[in-house]
């Protein structure tokens, strides 16, 4: 008797890039800098936090859209931050992670036929996410040159039908570490006035921008906010990857939609951990530190890297400094990563990962959420390059 044959909805999804790095790195002993999370320990006051809630009974289903006082929490950092105040009620959701976040907003609001916009390069859910919907995915390439990668408004504007139903933008941006700025915007709104597109908004990297500037959440701008899911992360603010919870803020009668798929594809998100949160957030230190937190590793393994042949790319936001490698070797990405990992003992991703047809720029991504003697370790493997 043989299994029965499924046919696949994502046939183009096999392993991914970050699996097969990070599996060579540990077979060959190599600094793993390509997948995104830290190496170092979260604050003991949130774990404490935490611990508390599970002490204190607080271990039974939560409301679906998440317990109240994590999304006040919420709401009121927003409104501190970028001027725009979302109802805790009825606007904000707690997601098991800001890919369930992603997936939750695409199917809420994207049906068979319909084009989704993305910018390549991209990050590895966001596809998968339109195909399940039954959309169609419309590729519009950054452009990269001297002052880093940008984003084409006109090629986006171009890409626009009248079966384009969403958006999708990340800032601060992954791979690439680009940021959105008031420039982008206001493109970005030229685009939209007047149609019923909306926006899915990535910011899980919202807490790291650098360099003195600010963050252009969409919520800054109301005649965006008014048609945007806006997702980010805990885990990447707290340092806390493995946790999966994030969030979703949108207007009400997008969240609505949002929240009819998000109770049964996920239901709620486990107690203790909002519990905690909420807690933790009463101090907003955490958050308004990390620019400069995670700036100081950035310089420290900039200033490595200007030591050897690779070229750096800007890196404005996120914690990932992509590097072109041609003065080094005229391998593909992949392969260049590969022996990257296998010779030198350094594990990087090929940015070419990052795009449906792989596009070979020349280009690989590190990342340096690393303790200061992992990047110190790292850049002494890199320095005879």
């Amino acid at each position: 008797m043989s299994t029965p044959t499924i046919v696949t909805k994502l046939p183009k999804v096999g392993t991914t890039i970050f699996t097969v790095m990070s599996a060579l790195a540990s077979e060959k002993g190599a600094v793993n800098l390509g997948q995104g999370f830290p190496d170092f320990h979260c604050d003991p006051t949130l774990v404490n936090a935490v611990t508390q809630a599970m002490q204190d009974g607080l271990n039974q289903y939560p409301p679906m859209a998440g317990v109240l006082p994590l999304r006040e929490a919420i709401a009121y950092k927003v409104e501190q931050l970028y001027g725009h105040r979302y109802d805790p009620v009825s606007e904000i959701t707690v997601t098991a992670g800001a890919t369930q976040g992603i997936l939750t907003s695409v199917l809420c609001a994207v049906h068979a036929g319909d084009e989704v916009i993305v910018i390549e390069p991209v990050y590895d859910c966001y596809v998968p996410a339109i195909e399940l919907a039954g959309g169609v995915p419309v590729f519009v390439q950054m452009e990269v040159g001297a002052a880093g990668y940008s984003i084409p408004w006109d090629k986006v504007k171009a890409a626009v039908t009248p079966k384009t139903r969403m958006i999708m933008v990340n800032t601060p941006h992954n791979p690439t570490g680009s940021v959105m700025r008031a420039a982008d915007v206001a493109a970005l709104a030229d685009i939209v006035r007047g149609t019923d597109i909306l926006i899915l908004s990535d910011e899980v990297y919202e807490h790291m921008v650098y360099d003195g500037q600010p963050h252009e959440s969409l919520a800054r701008h109301p005649e965006l906010a008014e048609r945007s899911f806006i997702n980010s992360s805990f885990g990447k603010t707290y340092h806390v990857t493995g946790w999966k919870v994030g969030y979703v803020a949108a207007p009400a009668a997008l969240t609505a939609e949002f929240r009819k798929v998000h109770q049964f594809n996920v239901f709620t998100v486990n107690t203790p951990v909002q519990y905690g949160l909420a807690a933790y957030m009463k101090d907003p230190a955490p958050y308004l530190d990390l620019p400069a937190f995670y700036q100081k590793k950035r310089d420290l393994f900039r200033a490595g890297l200007a030591a050897t042949r690779f070229e750096l790319l800007p890196s404005q936001g996120t914690y990932f400094q992509c590097v072109k490698y041609g003065a080094i070797s005229d391998q593909p990405e992949a392969e260049f990563c590969k022996w990257l990992t296998t010779e030198i003992g350094v594990a990087a991703i090929p940015v070419s990962a990052f795009y449906n047809t792989p596009r070979e720029s020349g280009i690989v991504r590190f990342c340096f959420a690393k303790k200061d003697e992992t990047l110190r370790l790292a850049l002494d493997r890199l320095a005879s390059l």
